[in-house]
């Protein structure tokens, strides 16, 4: 079958696309960079679209000869208006797949009650009535919390466990949530193409448990051997507020804090069990929560974590990939270069390098980083706590802390763009070389500053990178000195 995917560099398609290539489909996948792709084993396997949904051409590319097309795209969390966008993405959607006579539409929604929505949920919904509007066969899973290593629900879960032995908590956290595993997620998605067409609808999905927030950060400590955290809730604590605490605590930003609170103010349960009678359940039956725990645990221990919300969710700085050196000319530009030679051979000192970050930390006076970490919390930015997908591999996209792998070319260069909140640009780039007998790191950081405030920021920060940018290169290569002996 020649199958379609908008989102297929998020947290599920990321997971749903090499699924479907060993089914033996023909699979086509719209990026807004294909260089993003790079790094994912499954990139050879896939015809690539460059572009974005809103662009009537490239989404007509998208659906060009294709049977099934999955809608896994979103925009929440992302900068500007994310109701428009979405709406957008959708109209421009529905029109590619009507015109390409495309044969379903298989679209991930959000579980939600009757009544009032937040406006992810409401916005979710709208989504899917553009896409019924196209006239071609719809099926629309609505799924509530997604547990998986790296899903955003589960990490928010984590988090605020693993810090809070007491936890003040807003009413929410007593509602009732039907949680599914991401593993029985891409089950029904990967069975719903095989489904006749006319039964096409909306269908509820859901794992066989239903648990309060409460219950589910309990039986995550459980399962990690933690201490029972108490959990105290107050009725005084506004989504509004308890977005905030949600940004400081854990690693989701503000800016996506802020729809995934407002979505737990009510029951997020399956109101009907008809998606029962078009897939059978996988074998040997849905995943309980506590295995789903223990599965995503299990995935962070072996560093198997196959996608990360993080790298799928926007963020406000601008994506544009760093200028090469001749278009500096003109253009208001601070650039800190360091150099250190090391006895380790290019390959040890790249094993330090591409580590950096996450558990590894930046090698140089890890309270300023954690300061600077905390400082971008509070002004809502990403903060340190998103850490790594892997402990040991990147990839295009993937984050690091506060900053994102723009570009890498294996065993030489490693170049993170700032997801920091900054008046301006920001990229650390490093260079490994052979050198006689050893090899050379060359590291750069580059700020392009915005306006007077970006000017004033980097001449505040003067002091700290003249001891932060020097002692990480110098410990990068002591580090690899220490681990080529042994």
């Amino acid at each position: 079958m020649r199958v379609a995917v908008a989102g297929a560099s998020g947290y599920i398609g990321g997971r749903l696309v090499p699924r479907l290539i060993e089914m033996g489909h023909e699979v086509t996948v719209l990026t807004r960079d294909a260089g993003r792709l790079a790094g994912y084993p499954w990139a050879d396997d896939v015809r690539i679209v460059e572009g974005g949904l809103e662009d009537a051409d490239a989404a007509a590319d998208l659906c060009a000869g294709a049977e099934t097309l999955y809608y896994l795209v979103h925009s929440m969390g992302g900068p500007g208006d994310f109701e428009r966008k979405e709406r957008e993405c959708a109209l421009t959607t529905a029109v590619a797949a009507r015109d390409a006579s495309v044969s379903r539409i298989v679209y991930l929604a959000g579980l939600h009650p009757e009544g009032p929505l937040s406006r992810h949920l409401a916005s979710r919904q709208e989504v899917g009535r553009i896409l019924k509007s196209s006239g071609v066969p719809l099926f629309e899973l609505q799924a509530g919390l997604v547990i998986g290593s790296g899903s955003a629900s589960f990490e928010m879960i984590r988090h605020l466990t693993d810090v809070l032995p007491v936890m003040p908590a807003p009413r929410w956290v007593r509602n009732r949530i039907q949680p599914i595993a991401v593993r029985d997620a891409l089950h029904y998605l990967l069975s719903v193409a095989d489904v006749d067409p006319a039964r096409a609808g909306t269908y509820d999905i859901g794992g066989p448990d239903v648990l309060t927030y409460r219950d589910m950060m309990r039986i995550y400590a459980d399962a990690a051997g933690l201490r029972r955290p108490r959990i105290i809730a107050l009725p005084v604590l506004t989504p509004w507020l308890a977005a905030q605490w949600v940004n400081l605590v854990t690693p989701i930003p503000r800016a996506l804090a802020i729809p995934l609170v407002e979505s737990l103010q009510h029951d997020c349960v399956m109101g009907e069990q008809r998606i029962d009678q078009i897939i059978d359940a996988p074998e040997g039956g849905l995943t309980g929560y506590r295995r789903s725990v223990d599965l995503a645990l299990e995935r962070l221990d072996l560093d198997t974590v196959e996608t990360s919300w993080a790298t799928a969710h926007a963020v406000e700085q601008p994506a544009e990939p760093l200028p090469s050196d001749p278009e500096w000319a003109g253009r208001t530009v601070f650039v800190d270069r360091q150099e250190v030679r090391s006895s380790a051979s290019p390959e040890q000192l790249w094993n330090v390098v591409v580590a950096v970050g996450g558990d590894a930390g930046w090698y140089s006076l890890p309270v300023a980083w954690r300061l600077r970490g905390l400082f971008d919390k509070l002004i809502g930015g990403a903060g340190l706590s998103r850490g790594r997908r892997s402990r040991t591999g990147l990839r295009p996209g993937d984050v690091v802390d506060f900053w994102r792998v723009e570009q890498i070319e294996e065993g030489r260069l490693l170049r993170l763009r700032a997801d920091m909140l900054v008046p301006g640009q920001a990229w650390l780039e490093f260079v490994v070389e052979a050198d006689g007998d050893g090899s050379v790191c060359r590291q750069r950081a580059v700020f392009f500053p915005r306006g007077l405030s970006g000017r004033l920021y980097w001449w505040a920060m003067v002091p700290f990178h003249g001891t932060i940018f020097p002692g990480m290169s110098r410990r990068m290569a002591e580090r690899a000195e220490k681990e080529a002996q042994g």
